[in-house]
Protein backbone atom coordinates (compact mmCIF):
# COMPACT_ATOMS: atom_id res chain seq x y z
CA UNK A 1 0.00 0.00 0.00
CA UNK A 2 2.97 2.23 0.86
CA UNK A 3 4.95 1.59 -2.16
CA UNK A 4 1.67 2.33 -4.33
CA UNK A 5 1.29 5.44 -2.18
CA UNK A 6 5.09 6.25 -3.17
CA UNK A 7 4.72 5.39 -6.84
CA UNK A 8 1.77 7.88 -7.32
CA UNK A 9 3.41 10.59 -5.74
CA UNK A 10 6.16 10.14 -7.80
CA UNK A 11 4.43 9.81 -11.17
CA UNK A 12 4.70 12.32 -13.57
CA UNK A 13 2.00 14.98 -14.04
CA UNK A 14 1.36 17.40 -16.64
CA UNK A 15 3.09 20.69 -15.73
CA UNK A 16 0.11 22.68 -17.01
CA UNK A 17 -1.59 21.43 -13.95
CA UNK A 18 0.55 23.42 -11.72
CA UNK A 19 0.47 26.22 -14.25
CA UNK A 20 -3.43 26.61 -14.07
CA UNK A 21 -3.41 26.66 -10.45
CA UNK A 22 -0.71 29.38 -10.30
CA UNK A 23 -2.61 31.95 -12.88
CA UNK A 24 -5.87 32.06 -11.65
CA UNK A 25 -5.82 31.10 -7.96
CA UNK A 26 -3.80 34.63 -7.10
CA UNK A 27 -6.71 36.21 -9.47
CA UNK A 28 -9.06 34.56 -7.06
CA UNK A 29 -7.58 35.25 -4.00
CA UNK A 30 -6.65 39.09 -4.89
CA UNK A 31 -10.47 38.98 -5.65
CA UNK A 32 -11.41 37.69 -2.36
CA UNK A 33 -9.12 40.58 -0.79
CA UNK A 34 -9.66 43.58 -3.15
CA UNK A 35 -12.34 45.54 -0.74
CA UNK A 36 -9.72 44.75 2.00
CA UNK A 37 -6.60 45.79 0.69
CA UNK A 38 -7.85 49.57 -0.74
CA UNK A 39 -8.83 50.12 3.18
CA UNK A 40 -5.46 48.95 4.41
CA UNK A 41 -4.17 51.47 6.84
CA UNK A 42 -8.07 50.39 8.54
CA UNK A 43 -7.47 46.41 8.35
CA UNK A 44 -4.14 45.72 8.99
CA UNK A 45 -2.73 49.51 10.44
CA UNK A 46 -3.56 51.41 13.19
CA UNK A 47 -6.04 54.09 11.62
CA UNK A 48 -9.35 51.50 12.41
CA UNK A 49 -10.30 49.26 15.15
CA UNK A 50 -7.78 46.53 16.84
CA UNK A 51 -9.31 43.69 19.14
CA UNK A 52 -6.84 44.75 22.00
CA UNK A 53 -4.03 42.21 23.54
CA UNK A 54 -5.91 39.85 25.90
CA UNK A 55 -2.80 38.89 27.35
CA UNK A 56 -2.32 35.33 26.67
CA UNK A 57 -5.94 34.58 26.88
CA UNK A 58 -6.84 30.97 25.18
CA UNK A 59 -9.55 32.49 22.46
CA UNK A 60 -6.39 35.01 21.28
CA UNK A 61 -3.67 32.69 20.98
CA UNK A 62 -1.21 34.77 18.78
CA UNK A 63 -1.45 38.96 19.16
CA UNK A 64 -0.52 40.53 15.71
CA UNK A 65 -0.33 44.14 17.09
CA UNK A 66 -1.13 47.32 14.50
CA UNK A 67 0.81 47.96 11.80
CA UNK A 68 1.68 51.81 11.20
CA UNK A 69 0.16 52.86 8.20
CA UNK A 70 2.63 53.34 6.15
CA UNK A 71 3.62 49.58 6.58
CA UNK A 72 0.09 48.43 6.09
CA UNK A 73 0.13 49.98 2.86
CA UNK A 74 3.27 48.30 1.95
CA UNK A 75 1.93 44.80 3.32
CA UNK A 76 -1.03 45.62 0.78
CA UNK A 77 1.35 46.58 -2.06
CA UNK A 78 4.03 43.33 -1.53
CA UNK A 79 0.54 41.18 -1.76
CA UNK A 80 -0.82 42.71 -5.14
CA UNK A 81 2.44 42.89 -6.76
CA UNK A 82 3.39 39.29 -5.93
CA UNK A 83 0.28 37.88 -6.69
CA UNK A 84 0.02 39.58 -9.59
CA UNK A 85 3.85 38.11 -10.85
CA UNK A 86 2.55 34.74 -9.40
CA UNK A 87 0.18 34.87 -11.94
CA UNK A 88 2.52 35.81 -14.92
CA UNK A 89 5.09 33.05 -13.95
CA UNK A 90 7.73 35.80 -13.42
CA UNK A 91 9.85 34.57 -10.41
CA UNK A 92 7.09 32.34 -9.48
CA UNK A 93 8.83 30.35 -6.76
CA UNK A 94 9.65 33.90 -4.82
CA UNK A 95 6.68 35.59 -5.99
CA UNK A 96 4.39 32.69 -4.79
CA UNK A 97 6.42 32.40 -1.29
CA UNK A 98 5.87 36.52 -0.80
CA UNK A 99 2.41 36.13 -1.72
CA UNK A 100 1.61 32.93 0.82
CA UNK A 101 3.54 34.95 3.55
CA UNK A 102 1.42 38.54 3.40
CA UNK A 103 -2.30 36.35 2.80
CA UNK A 104 -1.17 34.71 6.19
CA UNK A 105 0.13 37.75 7.78
CA UNK A 106 -2.95 39.02 7.05
CA UNK A 107 -4.93 36.57 8.47
CA UNK A 108 -3.34 36.62 11.74
CA UNK A 109 -3.60 40.05 11.83
CA UNK A 110 -7.48 40.84 11.00
CA UNK A 111 -8.53 36.82 12.73
CA UNK A 112 -12.03 38.69 13.09
CA UNK A 113 -12.37 38.69 9.37
CA UNK A 114 -10.08 35.67 8.49
CA UNK A 115 -12.06 33.87 6.05
CA UNK A 116 -11.80 30.32 4.46
CA UNK A 117 -9.96 32.22 1.58
CA UNK A 118 -7.60 33.78 3.86
CA UNK A 119 -6.96 30.69 5.61
CA UNK A 120 -6.40 27.98 2.83
CA UNK A 121 -4.71 30.58 -0.06
CA UNK A 122 -1.36 29.96 1.83
CA UNK A 123 -1.27 26.56 1.70
CA UNK A 124 -2.30 26.47 -1.87
CA UNK A 125 0.86 29.08 -2.63
CA UNK A 126 3.60 27.59 -0.79
CA UNK A 127 2.30 24.38 -2.82
CA UNK A 128 2.61 26.72 -6.03
CA UNK A 129 6.45 27.88 -4.92
CA UNK A 130 7.55 24.22 -4.20
CA UNK A 131 6.48 22.96 -7.45
CA UNK A 132 7.23 23.61 -11.47
CA UNK A 133 4.28 25.75 -11.49
CA UNK A 134 6.41 28.21 -13.09
CA UNK A 135 7.69 25.82 -16.18
CA UNK A 136 5.13 26.33 -18.36
CA UNK A 137 2.51 29.69 -19.43
CA UNK A 138 4.51 32.28 -18.22
CA UNK A 139 6.74 35.05 -18.92
CA UNK A 140 9.97 33.19 -17.45
CA UNK A 141 8.53 30.47 -19.56
CA UNK A 142 8.27 32.33 -22.39
CA UNK A 143 12.48 33.82 -22.06
CA UNK A 144 13.99 30.56 -21.22
CA UNK A 145 14.08 29.35 -24.13
CA UNK A 146 15.17 32.12 -25.39
CA UNK A 147 17.98 32.35 -23.65
CA UNK A 148 19.32 28.68 -22.74
CA UNK A 149 17.64 26.82 -26.36
CA UNK A 150 15.97 24.38 -24.66
CA UNK A 151 11.85 23.70 -24.12
CA UNK A 152 10.51 22.73 -20.45
CA UNK A 153 9.67 18.94 -19.73
CA UNK A 154 5.83 18.47 -20.43
CA UNK A 155 5.89 15.98 -17.19
CA UNK A 156 7.00 16.42 -14.62
CA UNK A 157 6.55 14.68 -10.36
CA UNK A 158 5.80 17.06 -7.98
CA UNK A 159 4.90 16.29 -4.38
CA UNK A 160 2.99 19.29 -4.81
CA UNK A 161 0.55 18.48 -7.48
CA UNK A 162 -0.43 15.51 -5.60
CA UNK A 163 -0.95 17.74 -2.35
CA UNK A 164 -3.12 20.28 -4.79
CA UNK A 165 -4.74 17.41 -6.10
CA UNK A 166 -5.99 15.80 -2.38
CA UNK A 167 -6.23 19.14 -0.93
CA UNK A 168 -10.12 19.52 -2.42
CA UNK A 169 -11.19 16.13 -1.64
CA UNK A 170 -10.32 16.07 1.71
CA UNK A 171 -12.13 19.20 2.13
CA UNK A 172 -14.99 17.63 0.87
CA UNK A 173 -14.48 14.82 2.94
CA UNK A 174 -14.75 16.69 6.18
CA UNK A 175 -17.22 18.67 5.16
CA UNK A 176 -19.53 15.96 4.19
CA UNK A 177 -19.30 14.33 7.78
CA UNK A 178 -19.54 17.65 9.75
CA UNK A 179 -22.86 18.27 7.58
CA UNK A 180 -23.92 14.55 8.17
CA UNK A 181 -23.08 15.11 12.07
CA UNK A 182 -25.21 18.24 12.07
CA UNK A 183 -28.68 18.67 10.42
CA UNK A 184 -28.07 17.66 7.20
CA UNK A 185 -29.63 14.25 7.48
CA UNK A 186 -32.38 15.16 9.98
CA UNK A 187 -34.05 18.22 8.33
CA UNK A 188 -34.86 18.04 4.97
CA UNK A 189 -34.93 21.80 4.18
CA UNK A 190 -31.08 22.95 5.87
CA UNK A 191 -29.74 24.21 2.25
CA UNK A 192 -33.61 25.79 1.36
CA UNK A 193 -32.95 28.01 4.65
CA UNK A 194 -29.13 28.76 3.48
CA UNK A 195 -30.86 30.47 0.05
CA UNK A 196 -32.24 32.94 3.06
CA UNK A 197 -29.19 34.54 5.25
CA UNK A 198 -27.11 37.51 4.51
CA UNK A 199 -25.20 36.40 1.47
CA UNK A 200 -28.53 36.09 -0.61
CA UNK A 201 -28.26 37.09 -4.14
CA UNK A 202 -31.06 37.94 -6.73
CA UNK A 203 -30.69 34.76 -8.10
CA UNK A 204 -30.89 32.81 -4.98
CA UNK A 205 -34.00 34.48 -4.38
CA UNK A 206 -35.15 34.06 -7.45
CA UNK A 207 -34.47 30.31 -7.55
CA UNK A 208 -36.08 29.94 -4.05
CA UNK A 209 -39.27 31.92 -4.79
CA UNK A 210 -39.50 29.06 -8.30
CA UNK A 211 -38.62 25.80 -7.16
CA UNK A 212 -40.23 24.20 -4.99
CA UNK A 213 -39.17 22.82 -1.50
CA UNK A 214 -38.55 19.16 -2.28
CA UNK A 215 -36.15 20.38 -5.19
CA UNK A 216 -33.69 22.14 -2.43
CA UNK A 217 -33.89 18.46 -0.13
CA UNK A 218 -33.06 16.69 -3.33
CA UNK A 219 -30.20 18.93 -4.40
CA UNK A 220 -29.18 18.53 0.00
CA UNK A 221 -29.07 14.71 -0.50
CA UNK A 222 -26.90 15.26 -3.69
CA UNK A 223 -24.38 17.87 -1.93
CA UNK A 224 -24.36 15.45 1.11
CA UNK A 225 -23.53 12.28 -1.29
CA UNK A 226 -20.70 14.19 -3.07
CA UNK A 227 -18.87 15.27 -0.50
CA UNK A 228 -19.40 12.27 1.86
CA UNK A 229 -17.41 10.29 -1.10
CA UNK A 230 -15.54 12.70 -2.59
CA UNK A 231 -12.19 10.57 -2.00
CA UNK A 232 -14.66 7.57 -4.04
CA UNK A 233 -16.18 9.67 -6.49
CA UNK A 234 -12.23 11.24 -7.37
CA UNK A 235 -10.54 7.90 -7.03
CA UNK A 236 -12.35 6.25 -9.13
CA UNK A 237 -11.09 6.77 -12.78
CA UNK A 238 -15.05 6.14 -13.97
CA UNK A 239 -16.20 8.54 -11.83
CA UNK A 240 -13.16 11.26 -11.91
CA UNK A 241 -14.60 13.25 -14.80
CA UNK A 242 -18.28 13.18 -13.29
CA UNK A 243 -17.41 14.54 -10.18
CA UNK A 244 -15.39 17.20 -11.56
CA UNK A 245 -18.56 18.46 -13.63
CA UNK A 246 -20.64 18.23 -10.20
CA UNK A 247 -18.06 19.87 -8.17
CA UNK A 248 -17.69 22.73 -10.93
CA UNK A 249 -21.28 23.06 -11.18
CA UNK A 250 -22.21 22.85 -7.53
CA UNK A 251 -19.45 25.78 -7.03
CA UNK A 252 -20.88 28.00 -10.10
CA UNK A 253 -23.85 27.75 -8.03
CA UNK A 254 -22.80 28.43 -4.65
CA UNK A 255 -20.83 31.60 -6.28
CA UNK A 256 -24.02 32.81 -7.82
CA UNK A 257 -26.39 32.11 -4.91
CA UNK A 258 -24.23 33.17 -2.05
CA UNK A 259 -22.67 36.77 -2.50
CA UNK A 260 -19.21 37.07 -1.04
CA UNK A 261 -18.61 33.21 -1.59
CA UNK A 262 -18.41 33.55 -5.13
CA UNK A 263 -14.05 34.08 -4.60
CA UNK A 264 -14.09 30.92 -2.36
CA UNK A 265 -15.86 29.00 -5.10
CA UNK A 266 -13.71 30.15 -8.07
CA UNK A 267 -10.32 29.69 -6.06
CA UNK A 268 -12.17 25.79 -4.92
CA UNK A 269 -13.26 25.24 -9.25
CA UNK A 270 -9.24 26.40 -10.07
CA UNK A 271 -8.23 23.58 -8.15
CA UNK A 272 -10.66 21.10 -9.48
CA UNK A 273 -9.69 22.57 -13.00
CA UNK A 274 -5.90 21.90 -12.39
CA UNK A 275 -6.12 19.02 -10.64
CA UNK A 276 -8.68 16.55 -12.60
CA UNK A 277 -9.50 18.05 -16.02
CA UNK A 278 -9.16 15.42 -18.20
CA UNK A 279 -5.64 15.35 -20.05
CA UNK A 280 -7.48 15.66 -23.43
CA UNK A 281 -8.84 18.54 -22.26
CA UNK A 282 -5.53 19.74 -21.84
CA UNK A 283 -4.48 19.63 -25.62
CA UNK A 284 -5.57 22.94 -26.23
CA UNK A 285 -3.14 24.38 -23.32
CA UNK A 286 -0.25 22.11 -24.40
CA UNK A 287 -0.52 23.53 -28.04
CA UNK A 288 -0.56 27.13 -26.68
CA UNK A 289 2.33 26.86 -24.32
CA UNK A 290 4.08 24.70 -27.51
CA UNK A 291 3.99 27.82 -29.24
CA UNK A 292 5.13 30.40 -26.51
CA UNK A 293 8.48 28.19 -25.48
CA UNK A 294 9.44 27.26 -28.98
CA UNK A 295 12.72 28.27 -28.91
CA UNK A 296 13.40 31.00 -31.84
CA UNK A 297 15.14 30.08 -35.12
CA UNK A 298 18.86 30.40 -35.63
CA UNK A 299 19.33 33.52 -37.03
CA UNK A 300 20.46 33.35 -40.99
CA UNK A 301 24.20 34.62 -40.34
CA UNK A 302 24.42 31.70 -37.28
CA UNK A 303 22.99 29.22 -39.76
CA UNK A 304 25.17 30.38 -42.74
CA UNK A 305 28.10 29.88 -39.81
CA UNK A 306 27.07 26.71 -39.02
CA UNK A 307 26.67 25.43 -42.18
CA UNK A 308 29.01 23.30 -44.01
CA UNK A 309 31.39 24.87 -46.64
CA UNK A 310 30.07 24.31 -49.95
CA UNK A 311 32.89 23.28 -52.65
Amino acid sequence: MLRRLLAWIDEPVPVLRLAIVRIFAPLAILGFMRGRLIHADEWIGDAGFRVPDLGGDWRQPLYVPALPSWAAWGVAAAMVVSGIACCLGVRTRASALVFATTIAFVALSDRLAAYTVTKLSPAVMIAVALSPAGARLGIDAYKRPRKHGKRPKRLRPSGAARFLQVLPVVMYSASGIAKARGDWLKEPLVLWSHLHDSYQTPIAFALASILPGWTWTAFQGMVLAFELLAPLWFGLARTRTWALVFGLAMHTMIGLMFGPVLWFALLMMTLLVGGYLPERLLAPLEALAERLERPPPLRESTADAAAPPDH
